[in-house]
């Protein structure tokens, strides 16, 4: 895992980037000498892979009333934006 600072990562994104994706680098972006953020490939997953996951655990026979629930109870709020 690499470390860069947020300076030179917003100078070479593009790079940086092409590094995550090509590369499978890891970098730890640093601020002020503090860590702030990873960049690493995303991982991702098939519509079978989320079918067999869901396959694997029961469902909850009241989530439907849970969701219906706050739903009924969420206040719609106002808000006005500056112009």
């Amino acid at each position: 895992m690499r470390e860069i600072s947020a300076t030179d990562a917003a100078r070479g994104f593009s790079a940086l980037l092409d590094a995550v994706e090509l590369q499978g680098e890891t970098f730890v972006v640093t601020r002020g000498g503090r860590s702030i953020a990873r960049i690493e490939a995303a991982t991702g997953a098939s519509g079978a892979t989320v079918k067999a996951l869901l396959r694997c655990h029961q469902t909850d026979p009241t989530w439907a009333d849970e969701i219906r629930e706050l739903r009924t109870s969420a206040a719609i709020q106002e808000r006005a934006w500056p112009a």
